[in-house]
């Protein structure tokens, strides 16, 4: 079974950068499509970037677009994320998951424990 375990996590200030990373082991990293997500206490967990196997064809929530970058390293087992121009309102627990069927279905992500990311205006 993969697991997964992000870090790069932190306290920024607004208009800073921060580069999260999500490492992977245990599993086939080439054949999962990766995402991440952001939650905050009390919502839901919402989509922030999805990359796919090959790392190409990359997407992202409206509300990240121009400012973050997701890249996904198949040699190292490792999906980033480049986070520009942040803003307070992108403070939030980030989490990777690995998308198995890459059909987007939940139920069978895999998740990382999160790390927190906090922006400070």
């Amino acid at each position: 079974q993969v697991q997964l375990v992000e870090s790069g996590g932190g306290l920024v200030q607004a208009g800073g950068s921060l580069r999260l990373s999500c490492a992977t082991s245990g599993g086939t990293f080439s054949s999962y499509v990766m995402r991440w997500f952001r939650q905050l206490p009390g919502k839901e967990r919402e989509f922030v970037a999805g990359i796919g196997r090959s790392g190409i064809n990359p997407t992202y929530a409206d509300s990240v677009k121009g400012r973050f970058t997701i890249t996904k390293d198949n040699a190292k087992n490792t999906v980033y994320l480049q986070m520009n121009s942040l803003k307070a309102e992108d403070t939030s627990v980030y989490y990777c998951a690995a998308d198995p069927t890459g059909a987007g279905i939940s139920a069978r992500y895999i998740w990382g424990q999160g790390t927190q990311v906090t922006v400070s205006s």
